[in-house]
């Protein structure tokens, strides 16, 4: 499987990338998105990109990180046209900090959405623009009330979207799935107090759900507390995400080896990936 959503040029993997991929081969992760918090990161997220045949990499601005501007749109415009940026973001809105504020956030997730519709519609006007209409991945936290109204409105395609590392109540899953977008979950969907997540993770089809572990964050059940910092403050490494499956399979009640394949599929067609296996 691949692992859709880590952090690659985080501290934590400094000179580490070929030993973290090989740790993940060899558990059966075949490969890594690694997800841009900066528009400056992005360019070093596609650099460990293009070194590795089995990562790839996105472009956007975090909203905890939407204060660190001014941001440089031409120079992301530089990164979507590269065959191994497979993604915009993470790009949303975050509620649970109190910095950066609010109308700064919203700022530049406006920005970016006039980016992305900029990019998709030059990918309808050029022939050779079709890479260019690439999939958007969502950062959103205690914030699903607002952000849909937004996204609604930008008039992007929801299926191309994905809510990573949903951590929300049923509620905010019927949301989430009635607006249209895909959903991936991370170790927290392992942790027996996450209870409303955990009751969420049920009311997804099969086929609109992807697997992640954010790394270096949120190590799942049962390796929590037993790796780097542990108890969900870092330490977790793409390898990890398997934990994450299985445990998601049987929360749900399905074969495991039957969600594997349906979740290989989901991030291939998603992602535009050549394969995932």
């Amino acid at each position: 499987m691949i692992d859709t959503h880590c952090h690659l040029t985080f501290p934590e993997f400094k000179d580490r990338t070929a030993e973290v991929l090989s740790q993940a081969a060899a558990a059966g992760v075949s490969g890594c998105v690694t997800i841009s918090t900066t528009i400056p990161d992005a360019f070093e997220a596609h650099a460990i990109a293009q070194k590795h045949a089995r990562v790839w990499s996105t472009v956007g601005v975090h909203p905890l990180y939407s204060d660190q501007g001014p941001h440089e749109w031409k120079q992301a415009a530089l990164l979507a046209r590269q065959e191994k940026v497979v993604a915009f973001g993470e790009l949303g809105l975050d509620n649970h900090y109190a910095e950066p504020i609010k109308s700064v956030q919203l700022k530049v997730l406006e920005e970016q959405l006039a980016f992305i519709r900029s990019c998709w519609d030059e990918a309808d006007a050029t022939a050779g623009g079709k890479g260019w209409r690439k999939p958007i991945v969502l950062h959103c936290r205690e914030a699903f009330a607002e952000l849909i109204p937004i996204l609604r409105a930008s008039g992007l395609d929801a299926g191309k979207m994905v809510f990573h590392c949903f951590t929300g109540t049923p509620e905010e899953m019927r949301a989430l799935l009635d607006f249209g977008a895909l959903v991936s979950f991370t170790g927290v969907v392992t942790y027996k107090s996450a209870k409303a997540l955990r009751e969420a993770a049920k009311l997804p089809p099969s086929d609109r759900i992807m697997v992640e572990t954010d790394a270096p964050f949120l190590v799942p059940e049962p390796l929590r507390g037993k790796v780097g910092k542990g108890k969900g403050g870092g330490g977790c490494e793409p390898w990890m995400v398997k934990h994450t499956l299985a445990a998601l399979a049987e929360l749900r009640g399905e074969d495991e080896a039957a969600l594997h394949a349906t979740i290989n599929a989901t991030t291939a067609r998603f992602f535009s990936l050549p394969d995932v296996t």
